[in-house]
């Protein structure tokens, strides 16, 4: 069970399992797009990293908003 808050500029909304957080991000708009979720219920292990050639392949795949590169991520589709 996850016990996060999330105060935006609406409020808080209390995130208390994966049906709210899912209600809660289905509702978000942005430029008049509503996101696509889906949950992934895929455990994977610790500590794997992936090699700098296999990075590149994942890296050329991200495209970073100028505006905000840090936080603003689209990932490409192969």
């Amino acid at each position: 069970m996850v016990f996060l808050t999330s105060i935006g500029m609406g409020g808080g909304v209390k995130l208390v399992d994966v049906e709210v957080m899912l209600s809660w991000a289905s509702s978000m708009i942005w430029k008049g797009l509503y996101p696509i979720l889906s949950l992934s219920k895929t455990v994977y292990q610790k500590g794997i990293s992936l090699t700098k050639k296999a990075m590149k392949q994942v890296d050329f795949r991200l495209q970073r908003s100028p505006r905000l590169p840090k936080w603003d991520i689209l990932i490409q589709q192969l």
